[in-house]
């Protein structure tokens, strides 16, 4: 089997490392790494909700998402110094509050905004799909905190989530590209799934050359693979914190 620039084979996901409760100030943290991209990711909730969400009796879940600025070579200067965050910061806390809210009952939060924020520490690739299965974690961890709190009545939860990239490169399909694979990738996309097998997010660039039906649907069925092997590993570490999950 082909092997890649750091030793992979072609359908292996980087090594995972889920270390919970990082810092202390949260209602939870998670440090998540998958490979060199590592993601800090925590969770807060307020007793308010957007206007969009009043007298609706449903809670709201939102997401932010940054690179710091030590996080990639060349340094990334931080957004606060230019007044606006960039497309591409707006766009990716975008995607990941849109997929934690497809697998939460937000009628179950109560007149209760979730915020989840996502720092990536460290960059080297995948860092929007790596950000959403840390917002997932935290967000589990989090959801069982504020019921033994008492804040929330029942678990919102109605699916587990997770997320992965793959693509082609140098027409090799690839599972979980690191930053070079990326730069290099004909193909590229970002999927996010639910434990039962949903699809919550596709994101799928091709360029230099159109993708072929069935280079897709091996491409879904890798992405398929990645996640559910992600999906085990984080049920591991949440079955040990005593966090209950669906499924």
């Amino acid at each position: 089997m082909q092997f890649r620039n750091d030793g992979r084979a072609l359908d292996e996901l980087r090594p995972i490392e889920i270390i919970p409760n990082y810092i202390e100030q949260p209602v939870a943290s998670v440090l998540y790494r998958q490979g060199r991209t590592w993601v800090l990711a925590a969770i807060d909730a307020d007793e308010q909700v957007p206007r969009h969400a009043k007298d609706r009796g449903e809670g709201w879940l939102t997401a932010e998402y940054a690179l710091l600025p030590s996080s990639t070579r060349p340094r990334t200067p931080r957004e606060a110094r230019s007044g606006r965050q960039s497309g591409r910061t707006v766009e990716i806390q975008r995607i990941i509050g849109r997929s934690l809210r497809a697998v939460v009952d937000l009628y179950k939060i109560q007149d209760r905004c979730l915020y989840i924020d996502c720092d990536v520490i460290q960059a080297d690739g995948g860092t929007r799909t790596a950000s959403i299965t840390a917002a997932f974690i935290v967000l589990a961890m989090g959801i069982e905190k504020l019921i033994d709190y008492g804040k929330l009545a029942e678990n919102p939860l109605n699916d587990t989530l997770a997320a992965v990239s793959c693509g082609i490169v140098q027409g090799f399909e690839m599972l979980d590209m690191n930053y070079n694979e990326d730069a290099m990738a004909a193909v590229d996309l970002n999927l996010a799934i639910t434990g039962s097998g949903k699809y919550v997010e596709i994101q799928g660039t091709a360029e230099g050359k159109a993708v072929e039906q069935a280079e897709l649907d091996r491409l879904l069925k890798l992405a398929r693979k990645g996640v559910g092997e992600i999906d085990e590993k984080m049920r591991a570490v949440l079955t040990d914190l005593d966090v209950h999950l669906p499924g």
